[in-house]
């Protein structure tokens, strides 16, 4: 069995899987999820060597975090062979960057997840914030949390790309270790390109999310909530439909197109069953095996060319 791909994260040492476990939907985000299927889905991660695991206090009002780290006690893997990231600053009740907040949230979250350190800990969304809060206290505080070893390393996550260098321009050097980026960087918008070598020149490691555009690049379509445009909306679907019609699955092309830029050091995406894990596992060996379906690739990106790197505004994500 082809091993799954370990990729460096910028400077930090941490090697990271190719496809990142996003824990997301263990919060009941998109349904009902009982606890031996939150199990056995985070069982079948590891056996398939998936070793970078992703939550926030924020995804189901805390449950992601609590569920995780059951998941995590059950099947009982040694602490230093898997990596996990949590999130601070967004809760259900809002949004709250002080540094008194940051350093409390750490601690319920390590209680929850019922650790003694993250490997990763992010400011959550911080376009909803002062971002030079962000510069001069938020991230000031993490750095406390690092020297206390509650954290390894520090990240900013957000959808406006502008944020990233906003903050890495105005803090000291190797005070952020990692981006994580979401809905930037898949067949429809690969805007996060042009950002890698400014990234690559400050050192900091790269997580890219939603390789499925929030649900635009499946059979199924996007949630209702969904904030593209119609135009963005009927595309997706049109390209969804031609890859059906020639007996492929857009969803496995678009894990696959996201998978194949080297520079990114992990794909995280959603994950709540042994089928969900098996599928994204799957997607990255083919592509290791036999490279990306260039013709239905070709093809979709035809399709897609008028409405590729529209974007749509951040807005309070429905959960």
């Amino acid at each position: 069995m082809t091993k799954l791909e370990l990729r460096d994260l910028g400077t930090t040492g941490l090697m990271l899987s190719c496809v990142g476990f996003g824990a997301s939907p263990l919060g009941n985000v998109f349904g009902l999820v009982s606890e031996d299927d939150a199990i056995a889905s985070v069982r079948e991660a590891f056996r398939l060597g998936i070793n970078f695991f992703d939550t926030s206090p924020y995804y189901g009002g805390t449950l992601s975090e609590k569920v995780l780290g059951k998941c995590l006690k059950a099947v009982g893997m040694p602490r230093n062979e898997y990596i996990v990231s949590t999130k601070c600053g967004r809760y259900a009740e809002g949004f709250d960057f002080s540094a008194e907040r940051i350093t409390r949230s750490i601690d319920e979250s390590l209680a929850r997840l019922q650790l003694d350190y993250v490997d990763i800990l992010q400011c959550h969304d911080i376009e909803f914030g002062s971002l030079d809060q962000v510069v001069n206290e938020t991230i000031p505080a993490l750095q406390k949390l690092k020297e206390a070893g509650k954290i390894r390393f520090i990240g900013i996550t957000g959808l406006p790309l502008e944020i990233f260098t906003y903050v890495l321009d105005r803090v000291p050097p190797g005070s952020v270790d990692v981006i994580l980026s979401y809905c930037h960087y898949s067949i429809n918008d690969t805007t996060l390109e042009d950002l890698l070598p400014y990234l690559k020149s400050k050192g900091v490691g790269v997580i890219s999310a939603s390789p499925l555009a929030m649900g635009l690049l499946t059979e199924r379509g996007p949630p209702e909530w969904h904030p593209a445009s119609p135009e963005l909306k009927s595309a997706c679907q049109a390209a969804a439909a031609h890859c059906k019609e020639k007996g492929k699955n857009i969803s496995k092309l678009a894990m696959q197109f996201s998978l194949s830029n080297k520079d990114i050091s992990s794909v995280l995406v959603g994950m709540n069953s042994i089928k969900q894990v098996e599928e994204n596992v799957a997607a990255a060996t083919e592509l290791a095996i036999f490279g990306k379906d260039e013709e239905t690739l070709s093809e979709v990106e035809a399709i897609l060319n008028p409405v590729k790197n529209q974007t749509w505004p951040s807005g309070i994500q429905q959960s």
